[in-house]
């Protein structure tokens, strides 16, 4: 297995698109996280004295991953894909006959650098979020900040391993992205808040995983209101994932390439 990680961890960093997914995944998520953090700061005099009230410094850190994690999405799209599409999967099956443990290997490998690069991009996303609300920020000893961090990570490592499993279902980038990016793109511009849509929506992996960050809105309000609280939303996110690469190990096992 040592040998293996090795081979996808060469098969990832030898190819730009990992470059540029993960320096755009971090450059939106940190940009956009000081620029929504900025005008919250400006306009929050204007607000009404109630919203002043319930304003919630972590919606503004963290919205912006909504954005950066398209980037990482595409990552893992083209990790999986990118082998099918040039043909040298028929060699590392050559190399790897056993496909449940080169499908491990692929999905582990993917796991740890989407762990690390979540940390990164969930660190530095909050500090640019807080620099832009400025007096209105926030810490990250304060009280629920920690568990919005870990959950943040969490959700991107989660939504990577979600998008490897369609991936290796897909077998093809584009159904995969085609499927994907509306999904998140649409999600996070707040379907999931709409009334008639809501029902269905919250249930999504990444409305569920959403929730532990703060970015669905206020708990008390029943417009934006889950009906479960941050963890049981990562645990079903988490289902979502694990029944994702659970379809994509039986799609790798029974066909031919």
């Amino acid at each position: 297995m040592t040998a293996l990680l090795s081979a996808e961890w060469t098969k990832i960093r030898s190819v730009r698109s990992t470059v540029w997914c993960l320096s755009l995944t971090v450059a939106l998520s940190v940009g956009l996280g000081y620029l929504f953090g900025r005008n919250f700061r400006t306009g929050f005099a204007e607000l009404p004295p109630e919203q002043r009230d319930r304003f919630d410094p972590l919606f503004a850190s963290f919205y912006s991953l909504t954005v950066g994690q398209l980037a990482l999405v595409v990552l893992a799209v083209l990790v999986v894909t990118g082998e099918h599409s040039t043909g040298t999967i028929r060699v590392s099956l050559a190399a790897v006959p056993r496909r449940g443990r080169f499908y491990a290997a692929k999905v582990l490998t993917g796991a740890l650098l989407a762990g690390a690069v979540a940390v990164v991009t969930v660190l530095a996303t909050f500090a640019a979020a807080q620099a832009g609300l400025g007096p209105h920020g926030t810490s990250l000893g304060a009280a629920g900040v920690p568990v919005a961090v870990a959950g943040a990570c969490l959700y991107l490592t989660l939504i990577y391993l979600f998008a490897t499993g369609l991936a290796a279902l897909a077998r093809s980038a584009i159904p995969a992205l085609g499927v994907l990016l509306p999904l998140l793109f649409l999600g996070s511009q707040g379907l999931g808040n709409v009334p008639r849509v809501k029902t269905v929506a919250q249930y999504l992996p990444d409305q569920a995983g959403m929730v532990i960050m703060h970015i669905v809105g206020p708990a008390d309000d029943p417009r934006f209101a889950r009906p479960y609280g941050p963890w049981t939303g990562v645990g079903i996110m988490a289902l979502w994932t694990a029944a994702a690469l659970l379809a994509g190990y039986v799609a790798v096992r029974r066909r031919d390439v």
